[in-house]
């Protein structure tokens, strides 16, 4: 019966420790300021709450062991119904740690928003954020590059994201690096983020979006400024160019797809994605002089 009793208790514990084997807590591995100051927050958060609960739970073994049937000395009192004194800390308690809270969020809410420029002398790199099925757009307007499901940034750089969709909505999230944001059709959000840190880290979506959603993760390499440079000098020579037809075939979903560059970006492919939201359809679908246009509209399978 004994062995019974430990198997039930030892089967759940490796399949538990099997499940999180390939696990990697990448919010608790910050690479940057604001994925810090999110998981500062965190921590805070978690141990004040603490304060709450493990007294509630100690407090709760304490009574059951204090009047459980075999202890005689415990005094019986069927008719107690109220106490001034443990009613003013059940409240007084829990309202100090709300105020807290309350204040903690409050601050953390303007100094962890996305749409805050990051202090630093260094200039901040633009990159416009493109969700596609089931794919990320990259674009570098001032590099004149885009990539396709692949981020390279210099370290300690601020780095500003201008994030939309041309699909379902979906959610842009660096778990080393910073939040998760939202991408939406005819919309623009912001990011802001830095990478303190040379390496690689994940980027990934974070709103189901279909059936390649979960294959819809990108790399982030934050190099040194030479690397980045050097990189950047590479995608410029890439023989693919993202013309408005290239685009349109981007749009169309696909599943896992491979790193990709491209050179010589349509003009203002960013700010006409956003637009054509907006737009009749007519004038989208047909071009009287017969140059390309952006289609209308996404499908998802």
């Amino acid at each position: 019966m004994n062995k019974l009793k430990n198997l039930f208790f030892i089967v759940p514990a490796i399949g538990l420790a099997l499940l999180l084997s390939g696990c990697k807590l990448a919010i608790l591995d910050p690479q940057g300021p604001i994925a810090a100051g999110e998981k500062q927050l965190l921590i805070d958060a978690t141990l004040l709450m603490l304060i709450i609960v493990i007294p509630v739970i100690l407090i709760s073994w304490g009574f059951a062991w204090r009047y459980r049937a075999s202890n005689k000395k415990a005094t019986y009192r069927p008719d107690e119904a109220h106490n001034n004194i443990i009613e003013f800390f059940c409240w007084l308690v829990p309202c100090i740690i709300i105020i807290v809270l309350g204040i903690m969020t409050w601050r953390s809410s303007h100094e962890l928003d996305p749409y805050k420029p990051l202090d630093s002398k260094v200039p901040p790199i633009t990159i416009q954020v493109i969700s596609l099925n089931w794919k990320w757009l990259f674009i570098y307007p001032d590099q004149h590059i885009a990539t396709i499901n692949f981020l390279q940034i210099p370290v300690n750089t601020p780095i500003q994201f201008l994030i939309t969709s041309d699909a379902p909505m979906n959610s842009l999230e660096i778990p080393q690096l910073a939040g998760q944001i939202y991408a939406m059709g005819g919309m623009q959000t912001k990011l802001h983020i830095m990478g303190n840190t040379v390496g690689d880290y994940m980027g990934l979506s974070t709103n189901l979006s279909g059936a390649g959603f979960s294959d819809m993760n990108f790399v982030v390499r934050v190099s040194t400024q030479a690397q980045f440079d050097q990189w950047i000098k590479t995608a410029q020579s890439a023989p693919n160019k993202l013309t408005v037809g290239v685009y349109n075939k981007l749009t169309e979903p696909t599943m896992k797809d491979p790193v990709r560059y491209f050179s010589d970006i349509a003009p203002n492919l960013f700010h006409d994605v956003i637009m054509k939201f907006m737009m009749p359809i007519p004038a989208l679908d047909v071009a009287n002089d017969g140059t390309e246009v952006l289609k209308l509209g996404h499908k998802n399978v």
